[in-house]
């Protein structure tokens, strides 16, 4: 007999305390994989934030995230030169935030470093190449194995549930992990107390209020129902970071074309322009006009 997963759904308020007024933004499904189900995208009438909602339960969102899932890719150690375009744009990120006197940020210096959501442990090999003494907490305990394989302390888990570590951190990373969360305003206080009082936390998140979002709606790659369960923008990721007890010293927007063309890729297989949507796929994984794809990035950032 086949096997299968019951997912179990759960309706949430506003995490930042809002009245129960809510606005249906869209309805999607999960074109990463084609697993099924259709999820509703709501907004706050009284902060803006945008949540999926209902949404799958912790105990069952698993599912969604099965061993093919992308960013478990791309983080492995011996990727071919193509697939690790997003791996090396993190070290680009990195420069970026802690440049002293383009962005007047302290820079720092190599300390203790948790990465969020390690996956297969590409950064904290690089982070660790620079002198950190890295950790890391990973969701899958597949790729935290992988992680771990390469010498370094990984927990597998959640960070809502995570134990207390040994000693604060420096600095806490995640990279496109804070959307994920179920509850992140917990989260985000909670990292507050495992770092120093002049510790810093660098995280990405896509950007829901941005034009490729009101154009592609349920199309737009970024969207990735129903995993991302927090759709934010600059304002409500605001409020969010505050709650939780930080505040934001730099926000800037990455220099990666990837989720216009993904989302034009969608676009194209909905209408059924398969040989034009392989095209746009091609370009993304860099066996076609690698120039234009960086300068693309630029003009995007």
């Amino acid at each position: 007999m086949a096997g299968f997963c019951e997912i179990q759904l759960e309706s949430i308020p506003c995490p930042l305390g809002c009245p129960q007024d809510d606005v249906q933004h869209l309805v999607g499904r999960d074109r990463l994989h084609g697993l099924p189900g259709e999820f509703n995208v709501v907004r706050c009438s009284g902060c803006g934030l945008m949540r999926t909602n209902p949404r799958p339960t912790p105990e069952t969102i698993g599912y969604y995230y099965p061993n093919g899932y992308g960013p478990y890719q791309s983080t492995q150690i011996g990727l071919p030169s193509s697939q690790k375009s997003q791996t090396r744009s993190w070290k680009r990120i990195m420069s970026r935030v802690f440049d002293m006197e383009s962005r007047k940020i302290p820079t720092l210096q190599p300390g203790r470093l948790l990465e969020i959501g390690c996956a297969s442990g590409a950064f904290l090999r690089q982070m660790a190449g620079l002198g950190w003494n890295v950790e890391g907490l990973e969701f899958s305990e597949k790729t935290a194995m992988a992680a771990s394989s390469l010498g370094y302390r990984v927990q597998v888990g959640r960070l809502e549930t995570a134990p207390d570590p040994r000693e604060p951190y420096d600095l806490v990373v995640g990279w496109m992990v804070f959307e994920h969360l179920h509850d992140p305003i917990h989260a985000l206080q909670k990292l507050r107390c495992w770092t120093k009082p002049d510790g810093w936390l660098a995280i990405s998140v896509p950007d829901a209020s941005s034009l490729e979002c009101k154009i592609f709606k349920d199309t737009w790659y970024a969207l990735q129902l129903p995993t991302h369960l927090f759709h934010y923008s600059p304002k409500t990721l605001s409020k969010v970071l505050a709650r939780g007890g930080w505040k934001i010293e730099r926000l800037f927007w990455h220099n990666n074309p990837n989720n216009l063309l993904q989302s034009l890729r969608y676009g194209c297989m909905d209408r059924g322009w398969n040989a034009l949507g392989d095209y746009f796929l091609d370009v993304v994984q860099g066996r076609r006009h690698r120039f234009f794809h960086d300068l693309m990035g630029k003009l995007l950032g």
